[in-house]
């Protein structure tokens, strides 16, 4: 299963449209996974033409967020691995512990909040931020993050920078 991955995308303020480097990989994407402080429901909209979309709220998502369908948390199934999503994921010292407890089933948990992209295992928990494709804050380009999951297995696991 090919999952496109994203995580502060902050519409409208930084987020104007779908960056023209992120169509192929959303028109490959079977699933599209956002990790929060989407701050409009278009974005979700825009999103959803190309895959189904599962969200969590972040820390500037509101009530419109929430009613698209976007819950504080979220477990599920992809390709046989076990996900959790959640926006802020806290502080980065012992944060595969917290996620750990928190997420005891998920064998991959996938966050946002620092827009800084984090790919790596902790406490026996696969860690995934894909950082964020408009509001980079002090890494070179923007990011985006692509999944391939299949037999419960984390196939490819790839922080990917938007070209241009």
């Amino acid at each position: 299963m090919q999952v496109v991955v994203l995580a502060d995308t902050h519409a409208p303020r930084r987020w104007k449209g779908i960056p023209e480097g992120l169509y192929a990989p959303l028109s490959r994407a079977e699933v599209i996974l956002h990790a929060g402080d989407v701050c409009t429901p278009d974005v979700l909209d825009a999103l959803a033409g190309f895959a189904p979309v599962h969200v969590v709220l972040g820390n500037n998502d509101g009530p419109a967020v929430a009613a698209w369908g976007a819950p504080e948390t979220l477990e599920l199934v992809l390709g046989g691995v076990r996900v959790a999503m959640i926006h802020d994921s806290g502080a980065r010292q012992g944060r595969g512990r917290r996620m750990r407890r928190r997420f005891p089933d998920a064998d991959l948990v996938v966050f946002g909040h620092s827009h800084i992209p984090f790919d790596g295992v902790e406490d026996g928990v696969h860690l995934f931020n894909p950082g964020s494709l408009t509001d980079r804050w002090r890494q070179p380009a923007g990011t985006y993050g692509v999944l391939q999951l299949a037999d419960g297995v984390v196939v490819r696991h790839e922080i990917v920078p938007l070209p241009g």
